[in-house]
């Protein structure tokens, strides 16, 4: 681009001209007054030549110009353009930098008052920006406001381009003597103090001016006074100038008919006088410094640099030749000079001549790094100074960056702004950086965020400087460049700034829509928070008025946790039900309700006029539409929350147009939520519909559900639109929902169309069930069983029959029957009271893996407004957590659209850990169909306290009772926590003779505990009716699945009371447990029983023989198949045979052995521990067996036979007559498989002890 062409090239054509003072008389300049211009004001417009030499005849040069890089000049400047400055002598003078900063102060102020009606227009977008020329993106005010800060450097000392060329005297020829007045007029006192401190050359061209003004006299006067000028003053220096004051012409030729004296004027004056006088100064200083700059360096110099040093002429030359476009003679003395000021280190007047060999550089187009160097250099140098260089470094910054922008090297321009922007005070940094702000968006690519960055910093200056309209101007030009990153700090500072300010401007609307955008500032600390909460609520109370906000943010609404809930045949007995998978739901119900084939699947699909709505959603007339969405308070302060409510719209018209009219549709690319709706069509309607309203207060980061509710009250369609709210009773917030939206191409429309699925048809109303379970614990321990009540209501005018029921989990909750409604819990268990109960039948309480099924009788009817209750009993199985699902199904006994409802029920329970019962079954050796048993007993709990009271078998053959002897297990009372217990009885197989066993009191299938008193409890519990049968029913089926091996002996039922509660017999509140063990079976479980039966003491004379003693071995099958036995005999223990009892290993000595009352027992806690006996040291057994070695007999099922023996013992003492084995072998029948693990076996003698005496 040719520089001349360039903003700067302009620049510098127009402000570095050459400087003409105007001195003038008192009287001359109220000449110039009458037409409200001083003599400078008049003259000024006419300072601006266009080839100044076009009219006038060339000039030559009387002498050739020698530059002093040799280059020789021998024609006239030709110029292009040419401006002379025309300034009064009191101004020739250096200007105070705060005066000054007054003076430019206007120029931004006059620009931010202009600035107000911008602000009300939408901030400028990406695009905008983008798109706009240098020239827009860069206010005028802005070059105005350069040039105003370059000026303040005016007159400077090291320069000389401000030098005056000439000196203009005007005087009026109304002044008395007016040669004498010229004379006075360039008196030493009133030329401007650099001329007589002799920083600048009194010795400039002097040009004299007579002003006449027409209405002062005829113009004669003025030509006899211009005529005497010329003889005195000199023929070619003297102008007589005439002007009509006058504002009575007729006509604008008449009345500015002096004009063209001025303007030729002002072409003489440049044309003949200044630029001839320039070229002659030109070609003297050239010559001066030819001849003087050989040497120059060696001599010594004065520091103090006067007009007639030859640094001084030399800085003139330059100046001069740059002011005449000789660029090339500048640059050669400007380099010529920075070689010296750099030796003296005049570093002031160095930077200057770097700062105009950059200009130099630039106007001759010659190489951009040298014009850079020499800028950069330049404006280092001045920042070196120290304050007095500051001002002359914005200068330079703003040419260096305006040369860099012309080259399109914005990023670099930037860079300077920047660099000059930290050296200005905030005014004056505020219009540098908005600059580079915008040569950051005009680089290539545009630099968005540093652009908005410096903004940002302009912006900020601005506020600072008190200019507020730029401030917001600075800030929400920024506001497009943060609203697409989520840079959340400097969004909340440009959004909270820009509506404080249009706030304190008194625009409050704009002011408070800025202010939403920070008011849920979750990131910020609480003191940025509140204030940035206060300063909203302050402007919001300045409007003085409510109003609605579309997406207020505060509180957030958290749209994915919308939930609408509603009820049509399926209805829930409380809030928490609705949130239950209705896949739960349908898997529960599937056995119960009618199936598809007999039953619609859609109600809708009855009426026609209804049928195009079978994909909507159905509510009843009366019964309450539920929506449940959460609310966060994203700040750290509590916010009040009033008046929330459902915006909802009901037609009562099924007309398909209506509706379809009055849904939210968007057509495709647009987005529902970000559309702002009118809110004023979904005002409520008392007559159709209800709504609730709710208060809340958010505390800091608080996140709320709320339930809304409405309620139609006449048929039609329902559409919920959104919910509305209002904060702190200032202002109305509303946000529309967002439903899951279906996608459907409709012909003759391009694109999707969405619509909102927030559609409920509403049907004339229904009956429908209450219901609740009372007192049903949320946490009990295992074991808890419980009496509850199933209570239900109908609250409808309309009777509901055919009710059934279907529970979850049978194994915890089971039904009763009527009977027991009005029973006292526990009393009702006891045997006495049992015996008057009708039972529940089996059928009717069982269930299968999906749950119990349970009808209710036919006659059963709920009328309209009453009450109905039936008996649930409770009973916490196992520890841990379970949910429990109940669905009540029950018709309508009137005709309707729906012909059934369902009443769904769910509980959350807890179960803790209480009693681990466990028992260990060895069969009896000396006793057939007897089991000796361990009950281990652990109490889980780490507080609770156990008494128990009762231990039973599930089957009336089974008699329990305690060891002889040993009374244990009746004396245990209370198993405190974490305290383990074992103890010891034994259980009979009573078989067929189970009726008559029972008449004996010791032979009973229950036991009770002793009671504190010490007395046996008289209160005991009938196990074999409901509910407690029923529950056992479900143990059983649930643990034997878990079961492994045989489960075919017996269960035990272990019922316990928990300490801590009044157990008197007329306590309904008594905690009872039961708990049930099944499946139990014998360690050492075998086909065949068998026992000796015999003396056990014996007298005999052994000196007269050896004694003989007949005893018998009963075996007895136990199994349901035919089976062969062997006896074995020996005499000598066999090494991999005999074995004893772990007990019995104390005597090594054959025949005696430590004969315990205990032995019995302690062998059930060695589960077959044995070990091989250790032969005597005699050679000869102490006892033979003197009948066969070996017998075999035959046994069918459930019989006994008897084996007859013989042994011979030799001499006095106690022996265990086990030397024996019994080998069997199971025969299969038509009864069923026998077990591989029970085919065959055998087994070692029981041990058997005969004492024989020695007869006295």
């Amino acid at each position: 681009m040719d520089p001349l062409r360039s903003y700067l090239g302009r620049l510098l054509l127009e402000e570095i001209t050459p400087v003409v003072m105007v001195l003038t008389t008192p009287l001359a300049e109220a000449a110039c007054r009458k037409s409200g211009l001083s003599v400078v004001d008049m003259l000024s417009p006419f300072s601006l030549f266009k080839k100044i030499d076009g009219d006038s005849p060339p000039r030559c040069s009387p002498l050739p110009i020698i530059c002093p890089c040799g280059r020789r000049v021998t024609s006239p400047y030709r110029l292009q353009m040419f401006k002379i400055r025309m300034v009064y002598a009191s101004d020739v003078r250096k200007q105070d930098y705060e005066v000054a900063d007054q003076r430019i102060k206007p120029v931004v102020s006059e620009a931010n008052e202009s600035a107000l009606p911008d602000l009300l227009s939408d901030p400028p977008q990406l695009e905008d920006v983008l798109s706009k020329p240098e020239a827009e993106l860069c206010p005028l005010w802005i070059k105005k406001f350069n040039r105003a800060l370059m000026r303040t450097l005016s007159f400077s000392e090291h320069e000389t381009f401000d030098h005056p060329v000439a000196c203009l005297l005007v005087v009026s020829s109304k002044d008395n003597e007016p040669i004498s007045k010229f004379v006075d007029l360039f008196n030493t006192n009133q030329l401007p103090s650099l001329l007589n401190e002799g920083i600048m050359d009194p010795q400039i061209l002097k040009h004299y001016l007579i002003l006449h003004d027409q209405q002062d006299g005829p113009q004669e006067i003025a030509m006899n006074i211009l005529a005497e000028m010329k003889s005195t003053l000199g023929l070619n220096d003297c102008k007589l100038l005439c002007i009509n004051s006058s504002t009575e012409a007729d006509g604008a030729d008449a009345e500015n008919s002096w004009l063209p004296y001025i303007k030729d004027f002002m072409q003489d004056l440049a044309s003949n006088h200044i630029i001839p006088y320039m070229e002659q100064k030109i070609r003297v200083l050239n010559q001066q410094v030819a001849t003087t700059r050989k040497g120059f360096r060696n001599q010594i110099k004065n520091l103090w640099y006067t007009f007639t040093s030859i640094e001084s002429q030399i800085r003139v030359l330059g100046d001069y030749a740059f002011m005449l476009r000789d660029y090339e003679l500048a640059l050669s003395n400007y380099r010529l000079l920075s070689t010296d000021y750099k030796l003296d280190k005049a570093w002031k007047r160095f930077a200057g001549v770097q700062e105009m060999s950059g200009l130099c550089y630039f106007m001759l187009d010659q190489s951009r790094k040298d014009a850079e160097y020499c800028m950069d250099s330049a404006f280092s140098t001045y920042l070196r100074i120290g304050s007095s260089g500051k001002r002359n470094a914005t200068r330079c910054g703003i040419w260096w960056a305006e040369m860099l922008k012309t080259r399109g090297q914005y990023r670099e321009a930037s860079s300077v702004y920047y660099r000059v922007s930290n050296e200005e005070p905030s005014l004056h940094s505020a219009v540098l950086l908005e600059q580079a702000a915008c040569c950051y968006v005009l680089s290539k690519p545009p630099m968005l965020r540093k652009y908005g960055f410096h903004l940002v910093l302009a912006g900020n200056s601005y506020y600072i400087s008190d200019q507020k309209q730029h401030a917001v101007r600075a800030y929400r030009n920024a506001l497009f460049v943060y609203k697409q990153h989520p840079w959340s700090y400097i969004n909340d500072h440009v959004h909270f700034n820009v509506g404080r300010w249009y706030g304190v401007l008194g625009i409050f609307d704009v002011a408070i829509k800025h202010l939403l955008e920070v008011i849920a500032c979750s990131h910020q600390s609480l003191t940025t928070q509140s204030m940035f909460l206060n300063d909203f609520f302050h402007f919001v109370q300045s409007m003085g008025k409510k109003f609605d906000v579309y997406k207020l943010q505060l509180p957030v609404i958290n749209m994915p946790s919308l939930r609408v809930i509603y009820e049509d045949h399926r209805t829930y007995a409380s809030d928490a039900d609705v949130n239950v998978s209705e896949s739960i739901w349908q898997e529960l119900e599937e056995e119960m309700i009618p199936s598809s084939s007999i039953v619609r699947t859609n109600w809708l699909e009855k009426s026609p006029d209804l049928r195009k709505y079978k994909d909507s959603c159905v509510c009843v007339v009366g019964e309450a539409v539920k929506v449940r969405i959460e609310l966060r308070n994203p700040l750290q302060i509590p916010v009040a929350v009033s008046c929330i409510s459902l915006i909802c719209q009901l037609s009562t018209s099924l007309d398909a147009s209506s509706a379809v009219n009055s849904v939210l549709t968007t057509g495709a690319g647009e987005d529902i939520a970000n559309t702002k709706p009118a809110i004023s069509i979904f005002e409520d309607d008392g007559n159709n519909f209800t709504v609730s309203k709710l208060d809340i207060v958010l505390g800091g980061s608080e996140t709320k559900s709320v339930q809304l509710e409405v309620t139609p009250k006449v048929e039609g369609i329902l559409k919920l639109h959104g919910i509305r709210w209002t904060l702190s009773d200032l202002l109305v917030g509303y946000q529309y929902f967002e439903f899951d939206t279906k996608r459907k191409t409709k012909k003759g429309k391009k694109g999707p169309r969405r619509t909102l699925s927030n559609t409920l048809i509403v049907i004339k109303g229904l009956p429908k069930l209450t219901g609740c379970i009372d007192h049903l614990p949320t946490n009990a321990f295992a074991g808890d069983l419980r009496l509850l009540k199933l209570n239900l209501r109908n609250q409808s005018e309309y009777a509901v029959k055919n009710i059934k029921m279907k529970l979850s989990h049978p194994r915890f909750v089971i039904p009763g029957d009527l009977s027991e409604v009005d029973f006292e819990f526990p009393q009702c268990l006891r045997k006495h009271v049992q015996s008057e109960i009708s039972t529940v039948s089996t059928k009717r309480t069982q269930g299968d893996a999906k749950g119990l099924l349970f009808t209710f009788s036919q006659d059963i009817k709920i009328q309209e407004g009453a009450t109905f209750s039936w008996p649930i009993w409770f009973h916490a199985a196992t520890p841990g957590n379970f949910s429990l699902y109940i669905s009540l199904y029950y018709e309508m006994e009137s005709p309707s659209e729906i012909t059934y409802r369902t009443l769904r029920m769910h509980y959350n329970i807890e179960v803790f850990s209480s009693l681990n019962v466990s028992f260990a079954i060895r069969m009896c050796s000396s006793r057939l169909k007897e089991y000796i048993v361990r009950m281990d007993i652990l109490n889980r709990t780490p507080s609770e306290s156990f008494i128990l009271h009762q231990l039973s078998c599930n089957d009336s053959k089974w008699a329990i009772s305690s060891l002889p002897l040993c009374d244990s297990i009746r004396s245990i009372e209370t198993v405190s926590a974490n305290q383990s217990v074992s103890c010891f009885f034994k259980i009979k197989d009573l078989g067929t003779n189970s009726c008559k066993e029972a008449e004996n009191s010791s032979c009973r299938s229950d036991m009770l505990f002793l009671s504190r008193e010490g007395n046996s409890n008289t209160e005991e519990f009938d196990v074999s009716q409901s509910p407690i049968t029923n529950f056992h029913y479900q143990e059983r089926y649930q643990q034997g699945r878990l079961a492994k091996g045989p489960r075919d002996l017996l269960d035990f039922i272990l019922i316990s009371k928990a300490v801590g509660g009044n157990y008197s017999k007329s306590d309904p509140d008594v905690q009872l447990l039961s708990h049930h063990v099944c499946h139990c079976s014998a360690i050492d479980q075998s086909p065949i029983w068998w026992f000796m039966e015999g003396p056990r003491t014996v007298t005999h004379d052994f000196s007269k023989s050896y004694c003989e003693a007949n005893i018998q071995l009963v075996i007895h099958n136990s199994v349901q198949h035919n089976i062969s036995a062997r006896v074995v005999t020996y005499d000598s223990v066999p090494d991999k045979s005999q074995t004893v009892n772990l007990q019995d290993s104390n005597s090594n000595q054959g025949g005696w052995y430590d004969v315990s009352l205990e032995n019995d027992i302690k062998a059930i806690s060695t589960a077959k521990g044995t070990h091989y006996q250790k032969q005597p040291s005699e050679s000869i057994s102490p006892f033979v067996w003197c009948s066969l070695s070996s017998a075999q007999v035959d046994l069918k099922p459930d019989t006994s036979t008897k084996v007859p023996l013989k042994v011979c013992i030799f001499m006095p003492g106690t022996y265990n007559l086990s030397n024996y084995q019994l080998q069997w072998k199971v025969h299969s029948s038509e009864v069923g498989q026998v077990d591989e693990n029970q085919r065959s076996g055998g087994g070692q003698g029981h041990p058997f002890y005969v004492t024989v005496l020695q007869d006295a």
